[in-house]
């Protein structure tokens, strides 16, 4: 009969739209028509009347010989049926059909705005930790998972629109979400180092692991967004041997791992006690040794001093007796009278003598001088002086003393100098007060003119 059938095989003019509350797939029927009752069922007016609100798109399915087609038509949009705004059915509809000739497709309509929320709980099942695989700890847990449709054209691809059952959906989806997240906390112990005992406390940490790829997984398998996944509980059971048994052997592990790294810290601490006791005996007998040296070497260059002169003093005694006996020479023939030659050379060997052993005493002299510590130099006081807002210096006492005369430096100048906590007046400076007493005040005010009697 062709694409359309009879002509009575299509009713009046229809309103399609969705006036469902809550719905995530819904079929369009006409009025009185029952689902897959009959091919009136599929039959709409070219020309009927099309209403799809914001948040939710109709989609129009075209069952042909090549194959299905579809039309995607997004909300907002009223308006009635045409070949303008539906590239499908402008190909398959002629004009000599006219506008009251009906044509077959399914229509659907999908909401976008929709946020279908599914709580999950998944019974007890074993977790071990992989140091203790001889406990298996029974585990539950539950939480819940929101998502919603936005890639619509993907869903209509994953999923028959036809005799949609969101119920079951759900359930599919919940099934999913379950296997998924009994693997990952099963798994947690040795994949993410999370002791079993522990588990409760690293819910976050948990729910983090489950949520990025588990909302890959929904997109790719089911064509929904997740929007939120909560796991709001993992349970142990804290009554079964596993958990009672495993409790016990976990606290005995940790009393020995607390005794032996208590052990090794006192051990440490001690010996880092006798490391410190022997490093400050070896210092201080460094110090001993290096003191009583210094002091031997000090008293060596003290007795090498006296010693020296000892020698040189005996030097000089004997080149003086010598010096006597030269008065004596018999330098006359033995005539036994004065020898005055004797005299003359014994008086020029003392002079040479003498002047030899003054050399030799000055030269000890410098030395000793030089061996003697110089004093350090007297140290100069500095301050600073703020002039104007400008901080000069470091001046010392003989430029503080010309900045007075000058006129710059006065009682009520501020100063700083190192060891004072803030800048302070110069006249409350004891240091400074010397330098102030030589100038002399400032002129008194002229006194004005006393009236004159006659007034």
């Amino acid at each position: 009969m062709g694409l359309f059938g009879k002509k009575n095989e299509g009713g009046l003019m229809d309103v399609i739209r969705c006036d469902e509350q809550e719905y995530l797939i819904w079929k369009w029927r006409p009025a009185g028509a029952e689902l897959n009752g009959s091919k009136k069922e599929n039959a709409i007016r070219y020309g009927s009347s099309l209403r799809v609100k914001d948040g939710e798109v109709a989609v129009f399915v075209y069952k042909q010989q090549n194959g299905t087609m579809q039309d995607f038509i997004e909300g907002p949009y009223d308006s009635t049926i045409k070949t303008d705004n539906f590239p499908v059915l402008a190909s398959i509809v002629g004009l000599a059909f006219g506008g009251a000739s009906p044509f077959q497709a399914e229509v659907y309509f999908i909401n976008l705005s929709g946020i279908v929320q599914i709580k999950f709980g998944i019974p007890y099942f074993d977790v071990f930790d992989p140091r203790f695989l001889d406990f298996a700890v029974p585990m539950c847990a539950r939480g819940t998972i929101t998502f919603n449709i936005t890639d619509y054209k993907g869903f209509i691809k994953l999923h028959r629109l036809i005799n949609f059952d969101l119920d079951q959906f759900k359930g599919q989806v919940k099934d999913a979400v379950t296997k998924y997240v009994k693997g990952v906390i099963a798994n947690a112990p040795s994949d993410n180092g999370i002791p079993v005992l522990q588990i409760e406390r690293k819910i976050l940490q948990i729910n983090e692991i489950i949520a990025a790829p588990l909302k890959t997984r929904l997109e790719s398998d089911f064509g929904v967004n997740m929007k939120g996944f909560d796991l709001a509980a993992i349970e142990p059971d804290k009554e079964s041997d596993g958990y009672t048994s495993l409790l016990k052997v976990t606290q005995e592990q940790t009393m020995k791992t607390v005794t032996a790294q208590t052990d090794v810290n006192i051990q440490n601490l001690q010996d880092t006690q006798r490391i410190n006791a022997q490093n400050m005996e070896e210092s201080l007998r460094i110090q001993r040794e290096e003191a009583q040296r210094a002091q031997r070497l000090q008293t060596e260059s003290n007795f090498m001093g006296a010693h020296a002169l000892d020698q040189q003093t005996r030097v000089l005694q004997s080149a003086a007796e010598n010096l006597g006996q030269m008065g004596q020479m018999n330098m006359d023939g033995g005539s036994g009278g004065m020898n005055p030659a004797g005299m003359m050379a014994g008086m020029m060997m003392g002079g040479a003598m003498g002047q030899q052993m003054a050399g030799m005493m000055n030269q000890m002299g410098n030395s000793v001088q030089q061996g003697m510590a110089t004093p350090p130099p007297i140290p100069q006081v500095a301050f600073f002086v703020n002039i104007n807002g400008q901080n000069i210096g470091p001046c010392n006492m003989q430029q503080l003393q010309q900045m007075v005369s000058n006129g710059q430096l006065t009682r009520n100048t501020y100063v700083w100098r190192d060891g004072m906590a803030n800048w302070e007046l110069a006249g409350n400076v004891a240091e400074l007060s010397g330098l102030f007493g030589s100038v002399p005040p400032p002129m008194p005010p002229t006194p004005p003119t006393p009236p004159s009697s006659g007034m």
